[in-house]
């Protein structure tokens, strides 16, 4: 069965383009419209993480890349270019989308939901009926902050942190309606914080814990020295017993292929991709100490008379909102399926400096060359 994926330009979707080639003989890459680039940079990405050449050299003739709108009815193709596209598919993969935390909901919705929907109409109109596989988010728990998060549930009964996370329930939504309107199967995979510890390189895409290093060394730019020895004090609202899920992006696709090659029940099957062990607040803020020179005091509520650094950093709400949480997320049915196989590597602080820090800036610089075996081992 020929498989499609979108997104495959992105953090995790080159992880998902790396192990779907290695199931599949060759992959329609959704790219899209206007960018003309997507072959390149994957092929960048497996040349930076150190692949064989003869590997690489089979790229072209491995995929196919049709360029698409998500966000126009019939993904911008024409009716016949549409259609031959939808009968050529055994197996959609949308793993395309906004991460934009503070990105606002109209806009948000478009990629995400009006996306996701334009996703279900390719799969429709395909005489193979092919399944699709949805990259969704944990976060679709909302501002539920303790307790567990089943994978089973899917309500809005405890709001929202940001408009991405309302977007991404909204799809899901769809998807369940879209499955018993067409009693086809949809396999639902919800990961939490995507994070790997393989160097900074300008030609690979960020992940979120680099973004915020990034933010954070900008920030730390325009504040003067705020205490004696130099490291600016930086009140961050969080919880000092709180803890996030940090998961290993490549350990990540590696158990989303494994599910997507279980025979689906025929409605929709949800999954929480996520680690054994969560990562205790402190550890974060030590590390964003570590990144940017700053001396962080977790506090519960914000500072009424905040500095210029922390006012520069509350434009990024997305920063904070997640070192209050203390809840879990339940994955029960992964563990069922693959036992002691689905625990990951362990996420600690020295990994996570791994993927931020190593041979140069946070902004990233050349891929050091005592990274690559490492890498090949991981991805070829």
């Amino acid at each position: 069965m020929h498989v499609a994926l979108t997104g495959a330009t992105g953090f995790l979707g080159l992880r998902l383009l790396r192990r779907l080639l290695g199931t599949h003989r060759s992959v329609t890459v959704l790219a899209h419209a206007g960018s003309g680039d997507a072959l390149h940079r994957i092929t960048r990405f497996f040349e930076v993480t150190g692949a064989p050449e003869a590997y690489v050299a089979e790229l072209p003739r491995r995929l196919r890349v049709v360029e698409t709108e998500l966000e126009r009815p019939g993904l911008g193709l024409s009716s016949r270019a549409f259609q031959e596209l939808a009968d050529s598919l055994g197996t959609i993969w949308h793993s395309a989308g906004s991460i934009n935390l503070e990105g606002d909901l109209p806009a948000l919705r478009r990629t995400n939901v009006e996306g996701t929907r334009h996703v279900l109409e390719l799969a429709a109109a395909g005489r193979a009926r092919p399944v699709v596989h949805h990259v969704s988010t944990a976060f679709v728990a909302g501002c539920r902050r303790e307790g567990v998060a089943y994978e089973d549930e899917l309500d809005d009964a405890y709001g929202f942190e940001n408009a991405y996370e309302r977007s991404k329930y909204e799809a899901e939504m769809l998807i369940h309606a879209w499955s018993r309107e067409h009693r086809r199967p949809v396999v639902v995979l919800r990961p939490s914080i995507l994070v790997t510890d393989l160097p900074p390189h300008p030609e690979l895409p960020s992940h979120p814990l680099q973004v915020i290093g990034r933010i954070l060394h900008d920030a730390r730019r325009t504040a003067g020295p705020g205490s004696p020895d130099g490291r600016p004090r930086f009140r961050l609202v969080g919880q000092p017993h709180g803890r996030l899920n940090l998961m290993p992006v490549e350990h990540a696709a590696d158990v989303m292929v494994r599910l997507a090659g279980r025979t689906p029940s025929g409605g929709v099957d949800t999954y929480h991709v996520v680690h054994d062990r969560d990562v205790p607040v402190p550890t974060i803020t030590t590390l964003l100490e570590q990144l940017v020179e700053l001396s962080v005091e977790l506090v519960t509520t914000a500072p009424d008379d905040p500095s210029a650094l922390e006012a520069l950093v509350d434009f990024y709400p997305g920063l904070t909102a997640y070192l209050t949480h203390g809840r879990r997320f339940d994955d029960t049915r992964v563990r069922a399926l693959f036992g002691s196989s689905a625990a990951s590597e362990r996420v600690d602080l020295d990994y996570l400096r791994s993927g931020l820090v190593p041979g140069g800036p946070v902004s990233g610089g050349p891929l050091p060359t005592a990274a690559i075996p490492s890498a090949a081992a991981r991805y070829v």
